[in-house]
């Protein structure tokens, strides 16, 4: 290929990945004007409500989320359980110290998952076959919850119409690696999802949730069957890499690509609770990680050599 062909090839590049990049950053601003967020001081719910908790090994963390459970308000018809899922440590024994404590807490002793399965979500359909309230507040163990949550996200699920709700939880970042990798996931729906079409849609390509934190209506979990493409990086890469690598050669188009980029990155960052800068400057090297990641995974799985906290991922 001839210099001026490859030059124009890197031009229409830089051209298409700084426009898409653009595109993007305005689509993540206008989502973060849509964004529901639950109200700090809740009325109480008359409802049953179940928090369902899935562990696996998770003695250090769980005390903290069994305590903020017990100080829940405006949730007077509470049940707590917590699923022990082949635990090797004091999770068990943890539960139930708290079960002795609060009435309301109960534990779930998981079985062998069968073929077909992974094991947090098998946990949870043990889980939500033991719930008895009207709405599902499934919560991670290391989740920390302020005194009001559970009734804000109960109160937001019922005066949205909603049939399920998922409350982004404030990320805790520490380490450089977890700075740039962990922001991707609140801004990759932030940038890709259009809300107000995901509210309205049946498409279930257009559903998207965290399970740190997800409430759903009982019923409508039991209708929809319970918890019964690497490609996305090339588009990404396109985006928000090479705009960047452009800049460093001193492209102007591709620093706006790369302006356009880190501007997404840091209004997510606003929007959400997260740290903004100086982490949204290293939103190119966050996407080559995150993509890095996402094919050691699939490799690992096509080896069968990946695991998840001892146990294979099959």
């Amino acid at each position: 290929m001839s210099r001026r062909r490859t030059a124009r090839t890197t031009g229409a590049l830089t051209w298409a990945g700084t426009a898409l990049a653009v595109t993007l950053t305005v689509h993540t601003a206008w989502n973060v004007t849509r964004l529901r967020r639950p109200d700090a001081d809740p009325p109480a719910t008359t409802e049953r409500v179940s928090v369902l908790v899935p562990a696996r090994d998770e003695e250090a963390v769980l005390p903290a989320l069994l305590d903020c459970l017990g100080e829940q308000t405006g949730v007077p018809d509470l049940e707590v359980l917590v699923c022990d899922d082949g635990s090797h440590d004091r999770t068990a024994q943890v539960v139930l110290e708290a079960a002795r404590r609060d009435g309301r807490v109960r534990l779930v002793t998981g079985v062998e998952r069968p073929a077909g399965w992974l094991g947090k979500p098998f946990a949870c359909h043990q889980l939500a076959q033991e719930a008895g309230g009207s709405v599902l507040v499934f919560v991670d163990a290391d989740v920390v919850l302020a005194p009001h949550a559970i009734a804000a996200t109960v109160h937001l699920l019922r005066s949205s119409g909603l049939d399920l709700l998922s409350p982004y939880p404030r990320q805790v970042a520490v380490t450089a690696v977890e700075r740039l990798v962990q922001p991707l996931l609140q801004w990759s729906w932030l940038t890709t999802l259009p809300l107000d079409a995901a509210e309205r849609s049946p498409r279930a390509s257009l559903a998207a949730a965290n399970g740190q934190l997800l409430a759903v209506d009982a019923a409508a979990y039991a209708r929809a069957g319970g918890h019964a493409a690497v490609a996305v990086f090339v588009v990404l890469g396109l985006a928000y890499v090479w705009p960047a690598a452009a800049a460093l050669r001193g492209s102007a188009l591709g620093a706006v690509g790369l302006g356009a980029g880190v501007l997404g990155r840091y209004l997510t960052a606003e929007a959400t609770g997260a740290r903004s800068l100086p982490d949204a400057v290293a939103h190119p090297v966050s996407v080559v990680l995150a993509a890095a990641l996402t094919a050691a995974s699939f490799v690992g799985r096509y080896r069968g050599t990946l695991r998840w906290k001892g146990r294979e991922v099959a």
